[in-house]
């Protein structure tokens, strides 16, 4: 799209690094495309950054509500979870660096989903992942309102945040 006037495009840094087995030769090559996010300003480029997780404490309980019922507790990683989250906001990036276009130099990119380095790509992420498990008749706890908690049977189902990562814990 054509650079708005209003709305300074933020600019784009490839990140690469390669991967190593246990002789240390490389096994592959990994890039990544982060905004520099860094130059946002809150309350112009974006409202919220806060992404709320689940409190120690209540992660302990968790835990320790599974070990004395003998349930078996499972953990997960979203892969690249931050690039889930719808952004709310406009933001605008430069065409990287080796994939400019010919036709368009000037034109930048609106973003849809958030990329690494958004201040706002955790919020985001969250409110994505809430969503998904309310809709999914999931309830907030009353405690810890970060615990959404779902009841089957004979199972308890609660998944938990840390940092950009998702402990997801069944309880047979």
């Amino acid at each position: 799209v054509p650079a708005p006037d209003n709305n300074k495009p933020l600019t784009l840094k490839w990140l690469f690094k390669n991967k190593h087995d246990e002789e240390n030769t490389v096994i592959r090559n990994k890039s990544c495309l982060v905004v520099r996010g860094y130059r946002q300003e809150e309350g112009i480029d974006f409202e919220e950054s806060f992404a709320p997780v689940a409190r120690m404490e209540a992660i302990k309980i968790i835990l320790a509500y599974a070990a004395h019922k003998s349930f078996t507790v499972f953990q997960m990683d979203v892969k690249t979870v931050f690039l889930h989250g719808t952004l709310k906001e406009d933001v605008y990036v430069c065409q990287p660096k080796g994939f400019i276009d010919a036709d368009h130099p000037s034109h930048v990119f609106k973003l849809k989903k958030a990329l690494y380095g958004l201040k706002q790509a955790p919020h985001a992420w969250y409110d994505e992942l809430s969503t998904f498990l309310l809709q999914n008749h999931f309830f907030k706890g009353t405690t810890d309102p970060t615990l959404l908690i779902r009841r089957f049977v004979d199972e308890i189902l609660v998944p938990f945040r840390n940092v950009d990562d998702g402990g997801n814990n069944v309880f047979p």
